[in-house]
C-alpha cells in the first residue's frame, strides 16, 4: 500500500494549491480594482484565469466556452460590481469573499440542486451588473446580452436535468429574459442601500431572478410528475408575485440607474 501515499500526498497538495490560487486570484482582482482607475486590468485577469478553456485544440473551444459560460458571466459581473462599489471597501471585501465561495464551493459542484443554484447566481449577478453599466448603451445591445444570460442559465439548468429539448427551451427562456431586458431598459430602477457606495441593487435583477426561480420550480414539477402540480408551485408563485408587486408599487420609483 506504500504506492498510495505519494498519490494521496499529491492530492492534498493539489487541493491546497487549487484553493490558494483561487483565493489569490480573487484578492489580486480586488487589489487591482482598488488601486487602478480603469477596470480593464481586472477584466484581463478574469480572462487569463479561464486559460483552461483554451488549453485544448481549437475545435473544442466553443464547447468549453458554452460549458463555462455561467462561470464567465459570474466572474465578469464580479468585476463590474467591484468597480461599482468603489468607495466602500468593506462591500468590495464582502463581494470578494462571496466570489471566493463561488470559486471554491459552488462552481465545482455537479449536484443538481447546486447546479441550479449556480444558474440562479449567474442570472442575478449577470442582470445586476448589466443593469448597472448599460444605461447609456443601445437598447439592442442590452437585449442581446440579456438573451445571452437567459439562454446560458437555462441551458445550465436543463442539461442538469438531462432535458432532451434543452436547446429549444433555453432559446425560449432567453427570449423571455430578453423581453424583460427591453422593458427594464426603459424602466431601469435600482435601490440605494445607503452603505454600498455607488453600488445599487437592481430591480431588474431581483424580478428576473424571481421569475427564473418560479420557472425552475415549474419545470422541476413537470420533470418529476409529467405535469405541473399546483402544490409544487403555489408557494414559489405567491413569493414571486408578491415581491414583484411590492417592488413595482411600493419601491418602484426609489432611484433610477
Amino acid at each position: 500500500m506504500e504506492f498510495l501515499r505519494p498519490s494521496r500526498r499529491r492530492t492534498v497538495l493539489s487541493d491546497i494549491a487549487y484553493i490558494g490560487l483561487n483565493v489569490l486570484m480573487a484578492v489580486i482582482i480586488l487589489a487591482v480594482v482598488y488601486s487602478v482607475a480603469s477596470p480593464l486590468p481586472a477584466f484581463i485577469l478574469v480572462i487569463l484565469s479561464k486559460w483552461r478553456i483554451f488549453a485544448v485544440r481549437p475545435q473544442y473551444w466553443y464547447a468549453n466556452i458554452v460549458a463555462n459560460i455561467v462561470d464567465i458571466i459570474v466572474s465578469v459581473s464580479f468585476v463590474v460590481l467591484l468597480v461599482a462599489a468603489s468607495g466602500a471597501l468593506y462591500v468590495q471585501i464582502a463581494l470578494t469573499a462571496l466570489y471566493i465561495l463561488w470559486l471554491l464551493l459552488l462552481k465545482p459542484s455537479s449536484k443538481r440542486a447546486l447546479v441550479v443554484s449556480q444558474a440562479g447566481v449567474g442570472l442575478f449577478v449577470g442582470v445586476a451588473a448589466l443593469a448597472h453599466i448599460s444605461s447609456e448603451w443601445w437598447a439592442s445591445v442590452v437585449v442581446v446580452l440579456m438573451w445571452l444570460i437567459g439562454y446560458s442559465v437555462a441551458r445550465h439548468v436543463l442539461t442538469a436535468y438531462k432535458e432532451p429539448h434543452f436547446a429549444l427551451l433555453s432559446l425560449i427562456w432567453g427570449l423571455v429574459v430578453a423581453e424583460i431586458g427591453w422593458l427594464t431598459y426603459h424602466w431601469n430602477f435600482a435601490y440605494d442601500l445607503g452603505f454600498t457606495g455607488s453600488l445599487l441593487l437592481s430591480q431588474a435583477a431581483i424580478v428576473t431572478a424571481l421569475l427564473g426561480f418560479l420557472a425552475e420550480r415549474m419545470y422541476s414539477s413537470y420533470h418529476q410528475h409529467q405535469t405541473i402540480r399546483v402544490t409544487d408551485v403555489v408557494l414559489p408563485a405567491l413569493l414571486t408575485v408578491s415581491i414583484t408587486i411590492i417592488l413595482l408599487t411600493v419601491f418602484g420609483t426609489v432611484k433610477g440607474v
